[in-house]
């Protein structure tokens, strides 16, 4: 005769169903919800993707700078999901350059949009903002980064789980530790990887185990704590303390490594 299972299986799996509701579902049913009532292009046609002018102009700025940026993506992947992209500028240059990578044609795009171009019609925020000395040193490596981006060809990007645009910002953050930042946790495909994975985070502040991107952990000073459930992650940030949620992304304190958002210049 079958047993039942016993009192404390049962507990278990009714905690570990709750907490996947709680993390999970109920962010991504809530931001949703909102989402159905915010007033969005109903196409890429109809959006809006001029720049906020926000960046000065380079001869303004003589300095180097790098900047991550994301804006949240079009139709209903804006739910859950961000678009991110790389700019930067070398000491004494006279234009921005900016990287991305996109689902049609050949998938990296370089100067495709204004710097900080709206994405979708949605302002871009700022993951971090690197300006002088070591901006100017660690621009070399982006270049070399996107270089050898594996993903490169026609034909090699995917939506989800990846590789996409946020896989591409992941991969040249990945090759760039010393930036220490990492992207938002609405950042779909961000944790891409090939094959399974377990080793240091993109950081090198902690420790990561991840299986293509689908499912991972990850314990960090610079990452936090993270739980990637199908590419949504749930966590908390512990260097600037906040929340991070399916659909919104983080819910605290500002970023550290934002400096401060972007905003129109007077």
């Amino acid at each position: 005769m079958t047993q039942p299972p016993a009192p404390q299986r049962r507990s278990g799996r009714k905690i570990l169903i709750i907490s996947f509701l709680v993390l999970f579902l109920l962010p991504v049913a809530a931001r949703a919800a909102l989402f159905a009532f915010e007033d969005r292009p109903n196409g890429w046609r109809n959006a809006d993707w001029s720049s906020i002018g926000a960046l000065p102009a380079p001869s303004a700025h003589p300095d180097a700078r790098v900047l991550i940026l994301s804006g949240r993506t079009g139709g209903w992947k804006g739910v859950v999901a961000v678009h991110s992209w790389v700019v930067f500028k070398r000491e004494g240059a006279t234009s921005w350059t900016r990287y991305d990578v996109v689902g049609w044609g050949n998938p990296v795009r370089l100067n495709g949009w204004a710097p900080d171009g709206r994405w979708y019609g949605t302002a871009p925020t700022v993951i971090a903002d690197i300006k002088g000395a070591k901006a100017q040193a660690i621009i070399p490596a982006i270049e070399k980064a996107v270089k050898d981006y594996r993903y490169s060809n026609a034909g090699d990007y995917r939506l989800w789980p990846g590789p996409n645009s946020n896989s591409f910002v992941a991969a040249v953050l990945r090759d760039i530790p010393d930036i220490q930042v990492t992207m938002p946790p609405n950042a779909i495909g961000r944790d891409f990887r090939p094959g399974p994975y377990f080793g240091r985070t993109d950081s090198g502040t902690g420790l990561e185990a991840n299986l293509y991107g689908l499912l991972g952990v990850k314990a960090g000073w610079v990452e936090g704590l993270e739980v990637n459930v199908l590419g949504l992650v749930a966590g908390l940030d512990l260097r600037d303390p906040a929340l991070k949620l399916p659909g919104f992304g983080r819910i605290g304190l500002p970023s550290s490594t934002a400096n401060a958002a972007l905003a129109p210049q007077r």
